[in-house]
């Protein structure tokens, strides 16, 4: 088959899975195509990739067209510090009020919108907006932003009247639960044309992360270098986000996706499909 166009969001809580891949330190017939969780999900659904990570929420919604590769993940226990909500007022005070989310994202969206209803009890107005810190709160209540951008607005936020709630610990309260921000994936007409191509690209996914994570001060100054962030902010990210798929993990998901459904996000409930456990 033609080389596998592979995803890779482009944000650092997806370095230490790329980093090996990035440097040439693992070998495979790939070529990555770079972009934002919003941008990778709709070339998958288009089928323009073959192998990707995948929003969470955008998995429920086309379960029918993708596989979860196992071991894989973007997932935090509580706080994420990449995920933020900065707002003028307690979210519990918004009520009535219009809040701005990230066009770069569906899975934190999703969740903002869960956490509205299920967990602080109030209505809002959600806009989606680009991801400008300054322009989205000029504007509105509040304001939704991931991966990078959230990161390096707080960093610079001076405003102390800003509040900053990181959705991945007020999920923690709510639930009890990890929350995982997405999955990697492959078509199902992939996986069905190509099995042994399917484990391969797993396994060299598996193998480069598992050399990223072993890799920390190279990982910290990659991300120095992109970001400018300090390098003990950085250090202490990579810590935060985790990248595995265990039993924890797909019970959150299916927790994530259970409140899903009762918002009207997803249409029904979902099962977890993950290849080689079929």
């Amino acid at each position: 088959m033609p080389r596998l166009r592979l995803g890779q969001v482009d944000y650092l809580n997806c370095l230490p899975v790329y980093h090996a891949l990035e440097e040439g330190l693992l070998e495979g017939d790939f070529v990555l195509v770079k972009g934002t969780p919003a941008r990778l999900n709709k070339l998958f659904l288009q089928g323009y990739l073959d192998v990707t990570p995948i929003s969470s929420i955008e998995y429920a919604r086309n379960v029918d067209k993708c596989l979860i590769l196992p071991n894989m993940s973007v997932s935090a226990d509580g706080k994420v510090e990449s995920i933020l909500f900065f707002s003028h007022l307690p979210p519990t005070e918004l009520e009535g009020k219009k809040v701005c989310v990230t066009t770069s994202s569906a899975t934190s969206v999703a969740l903002l919108r869960i956490l509205f209803e299920h967990y602080y009890h109030v209505e809002v107005e959600i806009q989606p907006t680009p991801p400008h810190l300054e322009t989205m709160l000029a504007g509105a209540d509040g304001a939704l932003l991931i991966g990078d951008d959230a990161m390096q607005a707080r960093y610079a936020l001076h405003d102390k009247n800003i509040i900053v709630t990181d959705l991945g610990e007020s999920w923690k309260q709510f639930t009890g639960e990890k929350m995982v921000y997405a999955v990697w994936v492959v078509s199902s007409a992939v996986a069905n044309a190509n099995p042994e191509t399917v484990n391969q690209i797993a396994n060299l996914l598996y193998q480069s992360k598992m050399i990223g994570l072993s890799r920390r001060n190279e990982l910290v100054d990659k991300a120095h270098a992109r970001t400018h962030l300090p390098r003990g902010l950085l250090d202490n990210y990579f810590d935060t986000i985790h990248h595995g798929l265990g039993e924890d993990e797909r019970r959150a998901l299916l927790t994530f996706f259970d409140y899903a459904y009762k918002s009207g996000i997803i249409e029904e409930r979902v099962k977890l499909k993950i290849w080689g456990e079929l």
